[in-house]
């Protein structure tokens, strides 16, 4: 009895942590980001804000005008600050300046400024060791200009009688199309359990089988590490039980077996 309680038991937490466990990260991720956005711009912000408003104060007031105030002064405002729970001020003025900059950017001048800042980065001695791989990752998940997937296919990856899903993204290299001939096609080959992950290819079209799936099936089965197969290449539970025991019936066979069901 204790004994089945204690598979229950952990059969159905289990289950209720792989549902409960991705809203728990996706919050925990949201309020990280917010945490890092009011730690390093919004409470410069909340300073910019209380020094406008001792500026303000000193119009028709005895505190002195000018760019410092006494401490007292300064104790006076933040006590009132935290009093009415103000902080979310520079928490809002920060994404309000991130989308001001992103404006800014966005422009013919911001770009070109932000260009030679960039390239300041990549020839700083520590920092072109880091930036340059935070930004790829940054661009992947934030970048307007996503990922071009067409469609998914099976590939002989790494090594001939092993297959590899694979993401087909472009067709080849101009040099490579130039010297190789044929038809080839450019291919991104995710890994598991991180398909942001993985080797981009370039092969020729007739080794590759165009597979039935769609990009998120695809993503969903690597992700998986092949355990969430996408329905329409689902195999029969006597199948998946003849796998497990190492019993492999050839593809007539299977086919004439489920004919007769």
């Amino acid at each position: 009895m204790s004994e089945r309680f204690s598979d229950d038991f952990k059969r159905f937490f289990l289950r209720g942590l792989a549902a409960v466990l991705p809203a728990i990260l996706t919050v925990a991720i949201l309020v990280w980001l917010f945490a890092q956005i009011q730690r390093f711009i919004g409470r410069y912000m909340a300073v910019a804000v209380q020094w406008i408003t001792l500026q303000l104060l000193s119009i028709g007031t005895q505190i002195p005008a000018g760019w410092t105030f006494p401490e007292s002064n300064w104790d006076q405002i933040r006590s009132t600050w935290d009093k009415y729970h103000l902080w979310w001020i520079g928490l809002v003025l920060a994404f309000v300046m991130i989308y001001i900059f992103g404006r800014f950017v966005a422009s013919i001048l911001g770009r070109s400024l932000w260009r030679i800042i960039e390239k300041t980065f990549f020839r700083l001695p520590i920092v072109k060791a880091i930036y340059p791989y935070v930004k790829q990752v940054v661009d992947f998940l934030l970048s307007e200009r996503k990922l071009e997937l067409q469609r998914v296919v099976a590939v002989e990856y790494p090594r001939k009688g092993v297959w590899s899903l694979g993401l087909v993204t472009a067709p080849a290299m101009r040099t490579l199309h130039k010297n190789l001939g044929g038809d080839l096609l450019t291919i991104f080959i995710p890994s598991s359990p991180t398909p942001i992950t993985g080797y981009t290819i370039t092969v020729s079209r007739d080794s590759v089988i165009d597979l039935p799936i769609s990009i998120d099936e695809a993503l969903r089965f690597t992700v998986s590490a092949g355990v969430v197969m996408p329905t329409n290449q689902q195999r029969s539970q006597d199948e998946i039980e003849q796998a497990r025991q190492g019993i492999y019936l050839p593809p007539q066979e299977t086919e004439s077996k489920e004919t007769s069901k």
